[in-house]
C-alpha cells in the first residue's frame, strides 16, 4: 500500500476500542510473543540504534524521534521520491545500479514518513473503516518502520503505482527479493510468515539493517522481527548501529 503496512491476525482490544493498552514495561522474554496491540516504547530507541530497533504492533519509537540526516532518494541515484537517512545511500545506490544492470530496474516509492504523517494516515483510515478496520490498512503513529528513514517500499521502473502490490511477481521484485541482503536490506514480512511477523506478506517493503545484520538474519532463516526480538532480550548486549 502507498501509505501503510496492511497488517493482519491482530488481537483486537474489546468493542473496537479507540486506543491501544496503556504503555507499559517491556517484558523480558526468550519467546516470540504473538501479534498484540499495545503502545510500548521499544527498548533500543535512539538515532544511533537504527540497525537494531524494533517496531511492531507492540512496540513504538518515541513522538520525537525523527532523523536529523534525511536526504532525497535521488542521492541514490534511484528513481522515485521521499527522503531517506544518509547512511543507506551508498548501499541504496549499489543495490540500484546492480538491479539496473540485471535488467532489473527499480524505484522507490514511499521512504522516511515522520510520526505526525503517520498518525494522519492511521486516523484517516479510522474515519472511513473504524479502529479494527484501520489496523489492517495501517500502520499506527510510531510503530512504522518508514519513521526510521531506514525503510523503502519499492516498486519496478517504469511502472504504474497500481501496480504496487504485484511488485514481487516482476523482475525487479524477484531481483531484490534474492539479491537485497548483499546490500544490507531485508524484507521486513516475508511470504507465510504472518503468524510471526503481524503483517501480510509485503514484497516491496525493505528495511535498511546493515550488511552485518542482513548477512545474519538470512543465515539464521529467521523473519526480521523474530532476530530483532532476540536481540532485543539480550538485555546483558549493548545496541550499536549496524553495518
Amino acid at each position: 500500500m502507498a501509505t501503510a503496512l496492511l497488517a493482519v491476525g491482530v488481537a483486537v482490544p474489546a468493542a473496537e476500542a479507540s486506543a491501544p493498552a496503556p504503555a507499559s514495561a517491556v517484558v523480558v522474554t526468550s519467546k516470540l510473543p504473538k501479534c498484540r496491540v499495545a503502545d510500548d516504547l521499544t527498548r533500543y530507541r535512539k538515532l544511533k540504534h537504527w540497525g537494531v530497533t524494533l517496531v511492531d504492533h507492540t512496540l513504538r519509537l518515541p513522538k520525537k524521534y525523527a532523523p536529523k540526516d534525511l536526504v532525497p532518494v535521488s542521492r541514490a541515484k534511484v528513481a522515485g521520491s521521499g527522503s531517506v537517512r544518509k547512511i543507506i545511500v551508498k548501499d541504496l545506490r549499489a543495490m540500484a545500479k546492480a538491479a539496473r544492470k540485471a535488467g532489473a530496474a527499480f524505484a522507490v516509492r514511499s521512504a522516511y514518513r515522520s510520526y505526525a504523517s503517520q498518525k494522519a494516515t492511521f486516523a484517516s483510515w479510522q474515519r472511513r473503516l473504524g479502529y479494527a478496520g484501520a489496523l489492517k490498512a495501517s500502520a499506527r503513529a510510531g510503530h512504522s518502520e518508514h519513521q526510521l528513514g531506514t525503510t523503502i517500499d519499492l516498486r519496478a521502473a517504469g511502472s504504474s503505482t497500481s501496480s504496487f502490490s504485484a511488485f514481487g511477481k516482476t523482475k525487479a521484485g524477484r531481483w531484490v527479493a534474492k539479491h537485497a541482503w548483499k546490500y544490507g536490506f531485508v524484507m521486513s514480512y516475508p511470504e507465510g510468515e504472518t503468524d510471526k511477523t503481524c503483517y501480510k506478506f509485503e514484497p516491496w517493503h525493505f528495511r535498511y539493517v546493515g550488511k552485518g545484520t542482513a548477512k545474519a538474519v538470512r543465515k539464521s532463516g529467521l523473519t526480521l522481527r523474530e532476530y530483532l526480538w532476540r536481540e532485543h532480550h539480550q538485555p546483558k548486549k549493548k545496541a550499536k548501529s549496524s553495518g
